[in-house]
């Protein structure tokens, strides 16, 4: 989204549509071939491209949250 300035740029608005719907669709069938805790993996793959990509803040209380949201999934999966 920050590449689309609000939404306003053409190219990285549909972009974002696109990626957008593939990820539900992807979220999707990994529902359907595994338990729900294995897709919740987008949440920590996105904070990590946030870090590496855009610059995000990659603070401690941020850091912390996804280490518990991945010990939530490696709990699931057990």
């Amino acid at each position: 989204m920050k590449y689309s300035e609000g939404l306003t740029r053409p190219v990285p608005t549909v972009l974002l549509f696109v990626l957008f719907c593939a990820g539900a669709a992807a979220q999707t069938l990994a529902m359907r071939n595994q338990q729900m805790g294995a897709t919740y993996l987008e949440s920590v793959a996105a904070f990590a491209l946030g870090v590496l990509i855009f610059s995000d803040s990659a603070g401690p209380v941020r850091i912390l949250a996804v280490l518990l949201i991945t010990a939530g999934i490696v709990l699931l999966r057990r």
